[in-house]
């Protein structure tokens, strides 16, 4: 009999909890699988109306859950074949890329690609989350966290975690941890000081090591506290842990590609206790000390709530688009960071069957890569909050691959366009004395010395559509290398043959070669 009531009970809960259950959440909860009755435990465990608020921070949770998940992924040859490489088994950067040159000589290219997905709503548990939730309300009543709103608490103290890092119990460790700072402040209501207090404290132990650009995995705690080291994005997880643990609200921004420069990067932020945002740098530079030295094409911020304008969100389900891109777990904060302009452009190139939206790339590391996009409109197509003095190369996205959708262009300071058509009627002959930016060497007779590799082969490309070679020559000692017959007004690039493509791309103006 008791039995049968229990049941009864639990079934009119669980009808009347269903009838005021957000759409999103209602979605993951169907998605659950099995594991939906842990996500139900935890919203029965806020249904008390002293919970309200509660409530409402796990419907956040649990409604923006779907797509989160920790990401294995596997070292490959071109045939998929697994190769074991392992670059924790080296003591530094330059032993372990030798390393992987030689593998790279004896069985082709490699690389890593995603293995498996472990998603949160298939494994996270009611205990976890309310853990989460209880101890991050606990920290929003810190001093230097009350002036937050929930939104912001929602988004900067709340989430359980940042990236595709393993899923860890690790804001009971950060908050017991870091107890000790708001006893050591001479102003409890400052977040900035809290912060700093914490990255010093990290700073003493936690470091950056390149090795980890090719270690396969975001790292969780447990392997941050193994290794006391890691790349900038661990830095940055890092650095959310322990001062989210303590209410200090806490951003993760990003830059998919450098615009003049080759890799990407992640950094952090934070909001002073009147609301404005200053970046730092988990484990390395605190608030107002820290910069960002490369140009700034796109700045996003890394967000738990899926954002309803991304392209993910608005773009048709059949349609693919270039990898992070796909992501709806980030806003653009470019705006915050430089002066912008939208950029309106006339497609030049025929659009594909079934593709809606055309992007703007930036060269990074030997390609083009995707940093903003913009729904087509016509013929035409607005990118939104650009960074100017780059170069762009407008494109659409088909079968995994980008088809330029127009020339380059340069979007100069004052947020006009200079459009690099390349003029193969009018060629010139060029004296070129270094693949990238470099400071002007001369000699005691005032000429010009060079900076290549003696004996080495470069080649000289322009874009057309595509990177079409001028020419090749061979470097001697400090002399230019010379070539004739270069078409005129176009994007040009100087690389050493075989070389790992970091050389920089550029536009000869009155005769003097301009870097981008």
């Amino acid at each position: 009999m008791r039995t049968i009531l229990y049941f009864t009970l639990f079934f009119i809960s669980s009808q009347m909890l269903a009838q005021s259950i957000p759409s999103d959440v209602q979605k993951v909860l169907d998605d659950a699988g099995e594991n939906k009755k842990e996500l139900l435990k935890v919203l029965r465990h806020y249904k008390k109306p002293k919970d309200s608020l509660k409530l409402k921070a796990a419907y956040f949770l649990i409604g923006n859950m779907n797509g989160q998940c920790y990401a294995k992924a596997k070292l490959v040859d071109t045939s998929g074949n697994r190769v074991k490489f392992n670059v924790l088994d080296y003591p530094d950067y330059k032993t372990m890329v030798a390393a992987w040159d030689s593998v790279e000589k004896q069985i082709g290219s490699i690389d890593y690609t995603r293995d498996t997905l472990i998603y949160d709503i298939n494994i996270i548990t009611a205990k976890y989350l309310i853990e989460n939730i209880d101890l991050a309300f606990k920290a929003w009543h810190k001093p230097w966290a009350r002036q937050l709103t929930f939104d912001q608490f929602c988004e900067y103290v709340l989430p359980y975690r940042d990236s595709n890092e393993p899923l860890e119990p690790w804001r009971r460790r950060m908050y017991k941890k870091y107890s000790w700072v708001q006893d050591s402040m001479a102003d409890i209501t400052n977040p900035t000081e809290a912060c700093v207090l914490i990255n010093n404290e990290i700073k003493s132990w936690y470091k950056f090591d390149p090795l980890f650009y090719r270690h396969p995995t975001d790292l969780g705690l447990s392997e941050m506290e193994e290794y006391k080291r890691g790349r900038c994005e661990d830095m940055t997880n890092l650095a959310l842990y322990a001062m989210r643990s303590q209410g200090v609200p806490v951003m993760s921004d990003y830059t998919p590609a450098w615009p003049n420069t080759g890799n990407n990067h992640a950094w952090n932020a934070t909001m002073t206790k009147d609301g404005k945002v200053v970046i730092f740098m988990g484990g390395l530079d605190n608030p107002y000390e820290y910069k960002l030295g490369n140009k700034k094409a796109k700045v996003y911020r890394k967000t738990f709530g899926r954002q309803k304008g991304s392209l993910a969100m608005t773009k048709p389900d059949y349609e693919k688009v270039p990898g992070w891109l796909a992501s709806s777990h980030y806003t653009d904060v470019t705006k915050e960071y430089i002066p912008v302009v939208d950029v309106k452009l006339k497609l030049e190139r025929p659009k594909p069957d079934s593709v809606n939206y055309a992007y703007l790339y930036v060269f990074n590391s030997g390609d083009w890569k995707a940093i903003h996009w913009g729904k087509i409109n016509g013929d035409s197509v607005t990118f939104t909050d650009m960074g100017q003095d780059i170069a762009y190369l407008p494109c659409y996205f088909k079968n995994g691959k980008y088809l330029p959708a127009g020339t380059p262009f340069i979007l100069r300071e004052d947020g006009t366009i200079n459009e690099l058509v390349a003029d193969t009627l009018h060629v010139f002959a060029v004296d070129l004395y270094s693949t990238t930016r470099k400071t002007t060497v001369k000699a005691t007779d005032e000429i010009e010395k060079a900076s290549f590799k003696p004996g080495a082969e470069y080649e000289l490309f322009y874009w057309n559509d595509q990177w079409i070679k001028v020419g090749s020559k061979t470097a001697e000692g400090d002399k230019p290398l010379h070539f004739n017959k270069v078409p005129s007004r176009a994007l040009y690039w100087l690389v050493e043959k075989d070389s790992k493509k970091e050389e920089r791309i550029f536009t000869i103006e009155n005769d003097r070669v301009r870097w981008w």
